[in-house]
């Protein structure tokens, strides 16, 4: 039986289907969308992503992304020097960005380490965290990792890589997020939250 779309359409579906979050159902209702909204948002995503591809890079310096490098963050005179956020992926640096509770600078390492996925220390971004660790203005390397085991281990490891130089390594906090009732937290969370505990 013929398809019943054209192969273009076809191939729009299966882009928009590798989406994370978008399964071949999404992907379908959200080609259908742009295309009954063509001039509203086929048209403009299009410009985007053609610019986005053209112009976005990668920061040579902490590796975010923009399009400039070194990136917006990066050049902000007004971040404090002292003070480095190292964190997964830009993901989570946009995440501490958009808390609007950080005034530093970061470091993304572009994943963590992991037995499982092949994942070694080399395939990160860690000789450029050292080289700027070695940086005479930074006192403090925030750890901003996920807390997962794979997030832990690559933790203590930039720790003990860090470890030659006289610099204050702290990581995020673990526990009772705000809003939370503890009957509905896991086991792992309360016994996080219990050991730091802090005084009220």
């Amino acid at each position: 039986m013929p398809s019943p779309i054209g192969p273009e359409i076809e191939r729009l579906i299966q882009l928009l289907a590798r989406l994370p979050g978008l399964g071949p159902r999404s992907a379908r209702r959200a080609a259908l969308t742009l295309i009954k909204k063509r001039e509203q948002l086929l048209m403009p995503l299009a410009d985007a992503i053609r610019t986005a591809a053209d112009r976005v890079m990668v920061c040579s310096a902490c590796g975010n992304v923009d399009t400039s490098d070194p990136c917006t963050i990066c050049r902000d005179q007004r971040r404090d020097p002292s003070v480095l956020v190292v964190v997964e992926d830009v993901a989570d640096l946009w995440a501490l960005e958009r808390a609007g509770v950080v005034n530093a600078r970061y470091h993304v390492i572009g994943g963590v380490i992991s037995a499982l996925d092949g994942v070694r220390p080399e395939d990160l971004n860690l000789d450029k965290l050292v080289a700027r660790a070695a940086e005479p203005a930074l006192k403090e390397v925030i750890l901003a990792l996920n807390a997962t085991v794979d997030g832990q281990t690559t933790a203590h490891y930039v720790t003990d890589l860090l470890s030659r130089y006289s610099l204050k390594i702290t990581r995020l906090a673990h526990g009772v997020p705000v809003g939370s009732e503890l009957d509905y937290l896991d086991e792992g969370t309360l016994a996080a939250a219990i050991r730091q505990r802090t005084a009220f």
